[in-house]
Parts: structure tokens; sequence; C-alpha cells
């Protein structure tokens, strides 16, 4: 049941996403790239909610042992621990000022505490990283410094076999550059023996690498430790900035002069990012995938928040009750309560509330949806459920 569960959804994403706009790649000679190396100390350090600032070192409530019941731990506990990026507005983001969180990661994590614990309020958001040292995100995993990780992380073959399990892709992405309006780089031949920096650790220097050398476009590669990616641009010292679309998009809103900058259509990879746990207990993969699902399923029925209680009282849809838990037993076969998902959807949202909520239409970054609509709604959605029965 461990990768089943995910199986459906995953080629459904990989048929429609196959018939996109990605260019196909040559095979070419891989041309020689410089690398230059900035280092810098990560200024985001653990914090758990409500304490007014960071803490220098991560305090969690209580880890859990290895080969614990991730399930029990959190019980127990009455808390959720979980792994968020501390510094991306819309996904992640700690607001020292009003001591909260906020983004659609952090709305996830929100998801299954709902789940878990009936209360999306019982999380303790640990920042994480991609820098080297104890927080590193996918570290924190594997040794249950967190019970969950949900920080725009890339679901990779390498990574999926390094103790890792990914639950279903929550947000699909592809990879670009951010750009300066002026600089007359227009395509991604225009990057050609321009200076452009990744963050180190993650798989924006590969992507860059493998497609830049199949294409045989030279450039100089800045490679950027900590949290220091967008104001070594902003200062100058690179031609372009490369990760995420959606990261991308969110931190141009950010810079000095947002119109000033642009973000260039052209994709070079496919980024399905998505909740990672670790590997050894298949009881809470399944039970973070399908709290995932649920807020997909819900969307697919057309259950919000708006009106889950109307549904769970007059709906005779055998699909919508099965999914609020008014029939069959698919809560107690996770260890959960029969109401689950209801809990998820009335005290969260549905998928479509959770990305209207951060990034859509009413918000500061008004990103479309894209493939990230349901895939019975129209508009080339990806985004589907196996059935809840």
């Amino acid at each position: 049941m461990r990768r089943s569960s995910i199986l459906f959804a995953l080629i459904t994403s990989v048929f429609v996403m196959s018939c996109g706009t990605l260019s196909q790649l040559a095979d070419t000679a891989v041309p020689t790239a410089q690398t230059i190396i900035v280092t810098a100390t990560p200024e985001v350090q653990p914090v758990a909610e409500p304490t007014p600032e960071p803490a220098l070192e991560p305090e969690p409530t209580s880890t859990t042992s290895l080969g614990e019941s991730t399930l029990i731990a959190v019980q127990a506990r009455g808390i959720l621990r979980c792994g968020v990026n501390a510094d991306l507005p819309g996904f992640g983001l700690y607001d020292a000022v009003r001591k909260r969180w906020s983004g659609f990661d952090v709305d996830f994590c929100k998801v299954i505490a709902a789940a878990v614990l009936g209360d999306p309020t019982k999380v303790e958001y640990i920042p994480v990283t991609t820098a080297d040292g104890p927080n590193e995100r996918l570290n924190a995993v594997r040794t249950k410094l967190i019970d969950v990780l949900i920080r725009n992380t890339t679901w990779t073959a390498s990574r999926d076999g390094a103790q890792l399990m990914f639950a279903p892709t929550t947000f699909h992405d592809g990879q670009t550059f951010l750009v300066r309006a002026d600089s007359g780089i227009n395509t991604l031949t225009d990057l050609a023996g321009k200076r452009i920096c990744a963050s180190s650790g993650t798989t924006s220097v590969l992507n860059l690498r493998d497609d830049f050398a199949a294409r045989d476009i030279s450039f100089d590669l800045i490679e950027i430790d900590g949290e220091k990616l967008y104001s070594t641009y902003a200062e100058g010292e690179c031609d372009a900035v490369t990760s995420d679309s959606s990261q991308l998009s969110v931190q141009r809103v950010n810079l000095k002069n947002p119109d000033q900058h642009v973000v260039l259509g052209d994709r070079i990879s496919r980024e399905p990012l998505g909740p990672v746990v670790a590997e050894g207990d298949d009881q809470w993969y399944d039970i973070v995938s399908w709290s995932v699902y649920a807020t997909m399923y819900a969307e697919e029925l057309r259950i919000d928040r708006s009106n889950v209680d109307e549904a769970l009282a007059t709906s005779t849809d055998p699909r919508v009750l099965r999914l609020l838990g008014v029939e069959g037993k698919i809560g107690s076969q996770f260890g959960l309560s029969p109401d689950f998902a209801y809990q998820i959807i009335a005290q969260v949202g549905n998928y479509g509330d959770i990305y209207n909520d951060n990034l859509g239409p009413d918000t500061t970054f008004n990103i479309d949806r894209g493939p990230n609509k349901a895939w019975n709604l129209g508009g080339g959605g990806v985004l589907a459920s196996p059935p809840f029965r």
C-alpha cells in the first residue's frame, strides 16, 4: 500500500503533462561550465509557534524514535512537527511581528493535523533548509526531527531511494529563470555566457547543467549556500537566478522594483513538489497521502469549506458520504476517525480553498493554477485522487 496509493495520480499527471509544451532536449556534447561557490551562514533557524522569535537551535516538543509508530507518537504528544520554509511568501513564511505562520505548504501541515488530531492549530512548525546541517530538510526527515516535510521539495528517483517516501504531489511546477527586464534576455539562448545563480543542494543546479548541456549553452554557474540566493541576484552578482517558477514569481514581488524584473516563460524541467516522510512507516505514509487526497477529491466532488456542512447533512451521493465518513470505514483503516476528511475540509478547506487562500487571484501573487486543477474541472488540470471506496 506504500506506493500504490499514489500510482493512479502519478500516471495521470505524467500522461497529461507529457502533452504540454516542454521542449524535447537534444543529446549533444556537455559544455564546460565555470562553477563559483558563494557560501553564507543560514540565517533561518528552527522555531516552534508561538515563540516570539525563531530559536537558535531546534527544540521540538519531543522526537519520534526510529522505528516508532509516527501516528502514536504524534497523538501522544498532541502536536504535529512539520518541516517548512520560513522565508518563502505564499508557501511558507514566519511573520515575527504577528508571530504567525502562513502559506500553501503551511496549510497542508494543518491538513494533516486536522486529520490526525482533529485540530489544525496543533502544529509545531520547524524551519528547515537546503544547507548542510542538523536542519537540512531531508536529514530532518530521516532523523525524525520532523514528522513530515512540506517545503517545496521535488520528488526525484534518487531521493525516493534514500530512505524517503513522497506523498502525492501538491504542486506541479517547472524550473525557469528570473532576469532583469532591460537585460535583453528573452529566451534560453540569450543566457549563453551569462552568470546564473542557483541554490546549492537543490535540483535546480542539476537541471540547469543537464538542460544547458543538451542545448550546448555555456554559462557561469554561481551556487549559493544558505538563504542568500535572491539578495545575491538583487545586488547584481548574477545576470539571472533559476528556481521553480512559483518561487521566482513570489520572490519577484518582494524585490525593490518588481516591474524591473521578469520571469521567463521557458521551462527546463518538471518539478513535482509535495510532502515527504521517512521510509519504514507505511501507516504514516498512508495517512499523509490520503489526507492530501481528501483535499483533491473534495474539489473533484465540488465540496468545499462553504458547503461541507450542508453536504454532510443532506447529500445522498455515496461518494460524498464515504469521503465525509458517513459511510464506510476508510478512516479506521488508517487509524483515524471516520470523519477525518470532513475535519480537513471544514477546518482547512479543499485543494482549491487552500490554493486561493495563498496563491490565488485575491493574493499579491495571483499565480495561475495551470496544471494544479482537478482533472475533471477543465483547464488542463492533472490533480486526481484515487476513489474513496
